[in-house]
């Protein structure tokens, strides 16, 4: 591919559908998306949503490690408050170990959840706010200069899995800086800060053991389908999925109810999450992902691929490989 492209994958359960067949949707993505030349998959950390089976993220990519050869794997991220870094650390060492050289370990400072969450993970409501020390202490471990005495990583002690600051705001920008670590952009549904982040982190970049340059990976939305018509259906079965999904409460709806509900001040917060999605043919999404990277000043890109059924999320991942074949930058 002409543009790094890579995947994030949430490991959604669609409705009518479980659990089994959520992961097992995710290994059938991945394998697509190591068929067309995709960079890498990323799993992302939620926790208590109905329609989202990427909690156990290591567990996830470990299974889908076995089922591929060659992709690279990784958190999209591990919300590091929710955790202390030396399990983060096993975690991820024991998954090198099993998988050398395709484990990426991107870090987020969100819950990932809601308050009610946030106690039952036992998580401090404060926690976010020692997140920069705890990469350190994380970065220590995995490459054996541990910060606590007497304590190492086992597995993940020497390993150096690279690590990615992930963010929605320039708080992650300044830190993947000071870091020299890469950074990734959560613009697939935080899109306000995408331009003014990039920017700083590029501006105060400073060179580190794992990067010598600053290395932008944007995210945006894509819903590749043969014909324009599918694309748009697609499109708004997502959004009616959103919608449910943040303003529902709980309830199920109708697609007719969906509809209502987006129309009375939901479709909004929708399409501001929206901002950056590529809607169409290979035509109109390769044009669109051409322009988004440059808007993005981005190095990669990362796409969440949008469509109700799983078979519609293997054709998008097929079509966008396709229309990236044959777009110049």
């Amino acid at each position: 591919m002409r543009i790094p492209l890579s995947v994030l994958d949430l490991a959604p359960i669609p409705r009518g559908e479980t659990v089994s067949s959520s992961i097992a949707a995710s290994v059938a993505l991945a394998q697509r998306a190591e068929e067309h030349g995709y960079q890498r998959v990323w799993y992302a950390e939620h926790h208590n949503m109905p329609t989202i089976a990427s909690s156990a993220t290591s567990v996830l990519i470990a299974h889908v490690g076995a089922q591929t050869s060659r992709i690279r794997l990784g958190a999209g991220g591990v919300m590091l408050p929710n955790h202390a870094p030396l399990t983060i650390a096993e975690q991820f060492g024991t998954l090198d170990a099993m998988y050398p050289g395709r484990i990426d370990l991107g870090l987020g400072r969100a819950p990932g959840s809601d308050q009610n969450t946030m106690y039952a993970l036992r998580r401090d409501p404060n926690s976010a706010d020692t997140f920069p020390q705890d990469v350190l202490e994380l970065q220590a471990y995995l490459a054996g200069r541990s910060r606590v005495p007497g304590v190492d990583a086992i597995p993940g002690k020497g390993s150096d899995v690279p690590l990615y600051v992930l963010g929605s705001s320039l708080f992650g920008a300044h830190l993947a800086a000071a870091l020299g670590l890469p950074y990734a952009f959560a613009s697939h549904f935080a899109p306000q800060a995408l331009e003014a982040a990039v920017a700083t982190y590029r501006r105060e970049f400073q060179p580190s053991a794992q990067l010598d340059a600053p290395y932008v990976i944007a995210g945006v939305n894509v819903i590749a389908a043969d014909t324009v018509r599918q694309a748009e259906e697609n499109l708004q079965a997502v959004r009616r999925t959103m919608a449910v999904g943040l303003f529902g409460r709980g309830r199920s709806f109708t697609d007719e109810e969906a509809d209502l509900l987006l129309e009375q001040g939901a479709g909004q917060h929708v399409s501001s999450m929206f901002t950056y999605a590529a809607v169409g043919t290979p035509r109109e999404i390769g044009d669109y992902l051409e322009g988004f990277r440059k808007q993005a000043d981005a190095d990669e890109l990362i796409v969440a691929h949008q469509a109700p059924t799983t078979e519609g999320r293997l054709r998008s991942v097929t079509l966008t490989a396709e229309a990236l074949d044959s777009v110049s930058v």
